[in-house]
């Protein structure tokens, strides 16, 4: 039972939960598994307590949220899905591989293979767009690049696809929502990419938080095993996405021993944070509500995972303390990057060949993601150095190589709702929020403009303005961002917007008005290089959409 379970270690980058006593609970034999805990010395000195100080020594397996690199970032999953390009894909997958494997950790958390068609969603930005077909080939791109040929190597790590079943679909784009939908519906539209990961071996697989068909999907034995195992032959295992089990309490499916039993029976092995099943299972053993088998399948599945990465052979596999100094965030893996993401962004107007700019005269970057490092990376970069990242501003200057004078200006907060943009930009990722008026900001921005012969308007989102938890019901431009665009185009002088988003945005407006559109999403630690080599024309803009942009949010 004990290696059914994977509590949080309170050294956490994500989430609310905190688990006390971790060390204590792995001599006791009561952990299989730790995640979002970075730095190779540290797993290493709790993979030491698991393997030479409790009763089996059974290795734990270390997993992360590497979802689109790991200090090397490269650009939002939905970015990167408009490149259309699956060896990129799939070597972004291999970098963030060797990196956060290098730094001790065996497991990732993705690819998400989500299908959205609700721009509302804040976790579109994870998924790879609307379109199944191609949303399998990216999906077999990810496992290929995390796994390798069969994780026998050292910087081979296991990948999890997720979120299975239709965590896209949820009603009205609100995050976490009840799904209802045909199985005609759901097998056209929404369950190809999941089958193609497992097809491509996926070593594990992460129950959604949704009801499909009436019940959550982690207790839904009829998607764990029915469909996932007898139908598509996965012979992986299965980990709830977090507190997955208690939160089946809130459905209504019964205390913490029924939805634990009900989650074991459906087929699911590991328990993430709700420490249900090592806190009911042996009761329900002995009250004859689950059997000892189907524990033993269970703890089975996880022993296999550990063999196939090497552990038992190993446990200390990932933990080479060299390989972290040399093979992270390398001049190599940023050049990859750099070049990824110009291929990720898309152009949607450029209307009297306003791009690419010259490398002359004065270039105005205003906007309040004009100097912005740490929302280049985009939401769920947990391991990415935020300072490290490249500003919009910083990667201009260094693409027109002291050629063209950059001057930049704020000209507006991200949005009037000073409690809003607090929430949008989480986790260290600060806008700085200025506290002058909005004229003050303004008159900045339009001095600056008045001495430049173009201006370029960094808008949009905030990194956390999509992802989870992320949802919007309005997909417009903020209102001081269109405000100070407004005023930027009234000058005369021509506009580029260059358009931060995690998701498909509203833009009836500034398509009629704004004559150049680049579409940046958010494109990782080289951002502001990449979209400097685009502007400038260096790079070919060569991004296309992967998701339809509405034209209102009816």
């Amino acid at each position: 039972i004990g290696q059914l379970n994977l509590p949080v270690t309170g050294e956490i980058t994500t989430g609310q939960a905190k688990s006390s006593n971790v060390a204590k609970r792995i001599r006791a034999g009561e952990v299989g598994g730790l995640f979002n805990l970075k730095g190779v010395e540290r797993i290493r000195d709790v993979q030491k307590q698991a393997v030479e100080e409790s009763r089996l020594g059974i290795p734990l397996l270390f997993g992360m949220d590497v979802i689109h690199g790991y200090e090397t970032v490269f650009p939002i999953p939905l970015g990167l899905s408009c490149t259309w390009d699956m060896k990129a894909v799939e070597e972004s997958a291999r970098i963030a591989a060797i990196e956060s494997s290098a730094d001790g950790i065996c497991w990732t958390f993705s690819p998400m293979v989500d299908i959205c068609r609700d721009a509302r969603w804040g976790r579109v930005s994870e998924g790879n767009g609307e379109d199944p077909f191609l949303g399998a080939a990216i999906a077999q791109a990810m496992v290929r690049g995390y796994q390798g040929k069969d994780m026998s190597r050292n910087d081979e790590i296991m990948a999890c696809v997720k979120h299975f079943a239709l965590y896209g679909a949820g009603e009205a784009g609100r995050d976490y929502n009840t799904v209802d939908m045909s199985h005609q519906r759901m097998f056209n539209e929404y369950m190809l990419p999941y089958q193609a990961a497992v097809d491509a071996g996926v070593g594990s697989a992460m129950a959604s938080f949704n009801e499909v068909d009436g019940i959550p999907a982690t207790g839904n034995k009829w998607l764990m095993t029915d469909i996932l195992r007898k139908q598509w032959g996965f012979d992986g295992f299965v980990v709830t996405d977090y507190t997955g089990i208690a939160e089946m309490t809130d459905h209504g499916m019964g205390d913490t021993q029924t939805v634990a039993a009900l989650a074991l029976n459906a087929g699911v092995d590991m328990d993430m944070v709700s420490d249900a099943f090592v806190g009911t299972l042996k009761k329900s053993l002995t009250e004859g509500k689950v059997t000892e088998e189907a524990i033993n399948a269970a703890c089975r599945r996880i022993l296999e995972a550990k063999y196939k990465l090497g552990l038992f052979d190993n446990p200390y596999k990932y933990c080479d303390v060299k390989r972290a100094k040399k093979q992270i965030f390398t001049k190599e893996h940023r050049a990859v990057a750099r070049k990824i993401a110009s291929e990720s962004l898309v152009l949607l107007k450029n209307e009297g060949n306003v791009l690419p700019l010259a490398k002359k005269g004065t270039i105005a970057v205003v906007g309040p993601l004009a100097d912005s490092r740490s929302n280049m990376p985009g939401t769920w970069s947990v391991a990415a150095v935020l300072k490290n990242a490249t500003s919009l501003a910083e990667g201009l200057k260094a693409v027109a190589g002291g050629k063209a004078e950059i001057l930049t200006a704020k000209g507006c907060n991200l949005m009037s709702d000073a409690e809003y943009e607090k929430r949008a930009t989480m986790f260290g990722r600060s806008l700085h929020r200025d506290n002058r008026s909005d004229k003050e900001l303004l008159d900045e921005a339009l001095a600056v403009a008045a001495k430049s012969d173009v201006i370029v308007a960094a808008l949009g989102e905030s990194s956390e303005m999509s992802g989870e938890s992320s949802c919007r019901t309005n997909l417009e431009m903020t209102d001081t961002q269109r405000m100070l665009l407004q005023e930027l185009l009234k000058t005369g002088k021509p506009v580029v917007l260059v358009l931060f988003t995690g998701r498909p945005l509203v833009l009836n407006w500034e398509q009629a008005n704004v004559p150049a559109i680049l579409n940046v999403w958010f494109a990782g630690s080289e951002a502001g290089f990449a979209i400097g080599d685009v502007l400038f024309g260096d790079v070919n803009p060569s991004g296309k959409l992967t998701t339809t942009f509405p034209k209102s949010v009816g």
